[in-house]
């Protein structure tokens, strides 16, 4: 994949490498004979997934909407990676892969507390998408399964101009979690789409 800007689009090199994964996943998409199909979105902070996730929903190719559940606002809090994942597994994917209405709740990280519950309808697609997503457990409920991989320098930059002084004293211990998601669960092995996001 090229990390030239396109002249003819006038887009950054992050950008084309988002749009021309985006691309990618559609055409991946259009392949399965589902009409429901379940995508994964797995990369460590910083690495492009909410970019992605919302570039994929933009080009949605099949009729009807698709619903988009971001893994940020499931974690409950800075130490919660694995809580987060497990919930998502337990209470979206599980009951999705079943026929059956998920049900999860939303993180008031202000409060450092559960807030409002929302439903995931099994009729419609759904992309779920965040750090430690993709592991051994969640690879067979899922169509298509993303890893990102980017450089560490660039991840942080782009993580801390999202979030800023938010973020920047909890970088090192959510790093520390995504490791351990790492060498666990090598998510790249199970993923069956890998980009490079500079």
């Amino acid at each position: 994949m090229s990390s030239e800007p396109s002249r003819s689009s006038g887009l950054d090199p992050v950008a084309t490498a988002l749009r021309e994964a985006s691309v990618a996943v559609a055409r991946a998409v259009l392949e399965l004979s589902t009409s429901n199909p379940v995508i994964l979105l797995d990369g460590r902070s910083g690495a492009g997934k909410s970019s992605l996730a919302r570039d994929i929903v933009a080009r949605w190719p099949l009729r009807g909407r698709v619903q988009l559940v971001g893994l940020d606002a499931i974690y409950p809090g800075w130490d919660g990676l694995q809580s987060g994942v497990e919930a998502a597994r337990d209470q979206i994917l599980v009951p999705h892969g079943r026929g059956l209405i998920g049900i999860w709740q939303r993180w008031d990280w202000d409060a450092s507390a559960y807030a409002e519950a929302h439903a995931v309808d099994p009729s419609l697609p759904l992309i779920v998408e965040g750090s430690g997503i993709l592991t051994p457990q969640t690879a067979g409920l899922a169509d298509v399964r993303i890893w990102l991989e980017a450089p560490a320098l660039s991840r942080r930059r782009r993580a801390l101009e999202r979030d800023g002084d938010t973020y920047r004293p909890h970088w090192d211990r959510w790093a520390e979690q995504e490791d351990r998601h790492i060498a666990r669960d090598a998510p790249h092995r199970h993923a069956t789409q890998l980009f490079a996001i500079p």
